[in-house]
Parts: structure tokens; sequence; C-alpha cells
């Protein structure tokens, strides 16, 4: 049986680290950075990401589409 990788990709200069992506997201792949972006706020960011199976549900909720979704099926 196939299992599905997932990875997503943030545009860490138009997040507003709303955090509604970290709460979204089912297998707690998603977390705060500490850092900034040029605009002052504090930027999601993958802090787990073999946990990620690429359900979309944080690009879904994302507010300003700052999420892309990757998914790759691999083969056992």
């Amino acid at each position: 049986m196939a299992k599905i990788k997932g990875a997503i990709v943030i545009d860490i200069e138009r997040c507003k680290g709303c955090e509604l992506c970290v709460d979204a997201c089912p297998t707690d792949v998603i977390g705060m950075e500490k850092k900034v972006n040029s605009k002052g706020y504090h930027y999601a960011a993958m802090e787990h990401p073999e946990n990620c199976t690429g359900c979309v549900n944080c690009a879904l909720v994302c507010p300003d589409a700052v999420i892309t979704v990757y998914r790759k099926k691999f083969e056992d």
C-alpha cells in the first residue's frame, strides 16, 4: 500500500502570524517561529515535517493564502 508524505511551503513575508494553521493541523506539524519577518510578525514554520500528511487543512484556513501544500506518494 502506498503512503502519502506531505510538505508545506509558507511565504514567510506574507504570513501575519494568526496561528489558524497551527490550530488546524491534526498532526502538530506547524508552529510559530521565534524570529520575525520584515513586517514584525512571528510567522508559521514546519516544526515536525516528518509528521506532515499533506491534508491541506492549514492552507484552507489561512486567510492570506500563504501556504502551499505538496503531496508525494511512496510505495512500501
